[in-house]
């Protein structure tokens, strides 16, 4: 699916973006213009840069070739005006593409290695949320946390404290709406955080997992059972177990899906069908969300034309039914203590 291809009615749909990561977000344009007015442009080239940042043909399948992609991103994000810049480049963004609800994803601790504390990283995402909504107060826009699995459940606790500070019921404008974990799945279950997302939720965020992407079913399991996810990121395992199918449907579990990034690292194998249908048949609520716009070369108006394709001949409306629920169930406008209790 490209650009071209994409139907007038799917673009004229109104879109929910549930997740979306900021460092794989970045539009290679500005990534470049940055770069090489710091001198800090690693080859002589944009559209070598660019090969850099996007992923290609011949990487997919491969989960390190993926992540390779997030290094160079960090070279600029360490730096308040650069992470408030490129934020507000991708909230702009999503907004060419029918974005109406957006929940940008964001590990603010690897963005603090030049000296910014925990709540700058935080609010310098927040402040360029809060300038695009000047322009566009039809916007509902928060930010989801996240803590990275590799380094550990205590600083996942203390990013969990630190966090609920910025909650969006105690501003006037956008705050953080979510807290989730990511990073590297086999050998940090899901249950080792669970001091941290306990905090999370008495602190009034929404709880969204990375589970099932690269590890089974049980990882999901315990997304659900011991840390209260409201949403699992990905959760591509979960067709292999029909008893969590029904828990997730019964419970309203959304399972944010991901189209081509699940290709691309492998946690679909390539010419196996995409887990999004058969959530779907099982009752599971999912949203459709691009995971990383710049890495995987893709929107919401592509990835909804890509589903809705996939779906047949109901497709549209069903992807614009998929979008109308996962505006409901965006963390956004309830973080409050209990409010999102299940």
């Amino acid at each position: 699916m490209t650009a071209s291809r994409v139907p007038r009615a799917i673009r004229e749909l109104a879109k929910t973006e549930l997740h979306q990561h900021l460092d794989g977000s970045i539009p290679p344009e500005l990534m470049w213009r940055m770069l090489s007015r710091h001198g800090l442009n690693p080859v002589p080239n944009y559209e070598a840069m660019e090969r850099r940042l996007v992923l290609q043909p011949d990487e997919e399948g491969s989960l390190l070739a993926y992540l390779d992609k997030f290094h160079y991103p960090l070279w600029i994000t360490q730096f308040y005006e650069n992470i408030q810049a490129v934020a507000e480049a991708i909230v702009r963004e999503t907004l060419r593409h029918g974005v109406t609800t957006l929940e940008l994803r964001y590990s603010p601790v690897i963005h603090t290695f030049a000296g910014l504390t925990v709540r700058q990283s935080i609010r310098a995402v927040l402040s360029a949320i809060n300038r695009v909504r000047v322009d566009h107060p039809e916007l509902r826009a928060g930010l989801v946390v996240i803590a990275m699995r590799q380094h550990g459940p205590h600083i996942a606790k203390i990013l969990a404290r630190q966090t609920v500070g910025e909650a969006e019921h105690l501003h006037e404008r956008a705050g953080v709406v979510g807290f989730d974990i990511a990073g590297p799945e086999r050998g940090n279950p899901p249950r080792l955080f669970r001091e941290a997302f306990d905090v999370a939720r008495a602190g009034g965020l929404g709880v969204t997992v990375h589970a099932g992407e690269d590890a089974g079913p049980d990882y999901i399991w315990q997304a659900v059972d011991e840390l209260g996810a409201h949403r699992i990121g990905h959760g591509c395992s979960a067709v292999r177990d029909p008893e969590l199918l029904r828990r997730l449907a019964r419970d309203g579990v959304v399972v944010e899906c991901c189209v081509p990034s699940n290709y691309q690292t492998a946690a679909v194998a390539a010419g196996e069908p995409h887990p999004l249908p058969a959530l779907l048949d099982a009752g599971v609520p999912v949203a459709i969300c691009t995971d990383n716009t710049t890495v995987s070369r893709t929107d919401q108006d592509i990835e909804s034309a890509r589903v809705a394709a996939m779906l047949g001949d109901a497709g549209v409306e069903t992807v614009r039914g998929i979008h109308r629920e996962a505006s409901r169930a965006s963390f956004i406008g309830r973080t409050r203590p209990g409010a999102l209790a299940r």
